[in-house]
């Protein structure tokens, strides 16, 4: 199939690898974007898949905690345009929604649009939303949301450049104080601007190991110097960088960015407020929502869509 530069670009942005090495690596995968990425990082041009050009829709995440600080949750609504996400029309909706969400009894994104809107016993969820769509003049949709709770101790809450991103961690605790609830939003401060994949290590799934151990490797024996290594040195080289990147998803392994050593680890630094305050102290887990993550942007072209009104 043909390959287009347009795919070609696509894949430098989520690589980063070089303009001739993503061409060759979709002519070799036949077009397809996902082998694309398997093909560099196996020939070590591409140490990650970077997706961060793929977000880019519009919109805004809320969280709401609940009075007893027990319960929490996060909503994300989309919008297309940063100027609608701004509007304090579209910012009381999505704060509506955020408490209609923490309410609902649904499960999924589906069953919650499907449901009596909170604030109109006449129109269901899916209804309000449509009804603002009307009022704003541009299309919105409720993407997610999830909730937390936690009885034994509460959840923390924080949210990042004016709702870009919202993230809640569940902190179970037998002290709940003014210096634990500081440490709480450290940390919940840490997700935001790291990103981890997983709470600790034990959440990664041994499929998830195996898969990069083989992607380590195939790294390797495309090294003319590494692959004559012993397979013992080659097999350490592969456990140390295995370990190096749970450190980099795993939040408790993490460095934690506020560490004036600059080497104290996530857990350490709780372990060090709960040892402080004589509490025992777990950061359960988290979650963490970006808007517009994983979705495509519209491409607009202003220039054509004046042209095309004008009939031009």
């Amino acid at each position: 199939m043909a390959i287009t530069a347009s795919k070609v670009k696509e894949l430098r942005e989520m690589t980063g690898a070089g303009m001739m090495d993503c061409k060759k690596a979709l002519t070799a995968t036949d077009g397809d974007m996902d082998k694309a990425v398997e093909f560099l990082r196996e020939k070590g041009l591409a140490t990650a898949q970077k997706k961060a050009g793929r977000i880019a829709a519009e919109g805004l995440c809320k969280t709401l905690v609940s009075a007893d600080e027990k319960s929490a949750v996060v909503v994300e609504v989309n919008a297309e345009t940063d100027f609608v996400a701004k509007n304090e029309k579209f910012q009381d909706y999505v704060a509506q929604v955020a408490e209609a969400a923490m309410e609902t009894e649904a499960a999924t994104t589906e069953e919650f649009l499907a449901s009596t809107w909170k604030f109109d016993a006449e129109k269901t969820v899916q209804e309000a939303l449509s009804a603002q769509i009307a009022v704003i003049g541009e299309n919105m949709n409720i993407r997610r949301f999830q909730k937390v709770a936690e009885e034994n101790g509460f959840v923390a809450s924080y949210t990042h450049m004016g709702g870009k991103i919202g993230v809640l961690v569940d902190v179970e605790t037998d002290v709940v104080n003014d210096a634990i609830k500081e440490m709480a939003k450290n940390v919940a401060m840490q997700i935001a601007a790291l990103k981890p994949e997983y709470t600790n290590s034990s959440e990664v799934s041994a499929d998830y190991i195996a898969h990069e151990k083989e992607i380590l490797l195939a790294q390797i024996m495309n090294d003319p110097k590494e692959s004559q290594k012993p397979e013992k040195v080659i097999q350490g080289m592969i456990n140390g960088r295995i370990n190096k990147e749970l450190k980099e998803i795993c939040l408790l392994d993490q460095t934690y960015v506020k560490a004036e050593d600059g080497k104290q680890s996530v857990a350490k630094y709780v372990e060090e407020v709960a040892k402080a305050n004589g509490a025992n102290v777990t950061i359960k887990g988290f979650v963490r929502f970006e808007t517009g993550e994983g979705l495509e942007k519209k491409n607009e072209d202003f220039a054509a869509e004046v042209a095309a009104q004008m009939g031009n």
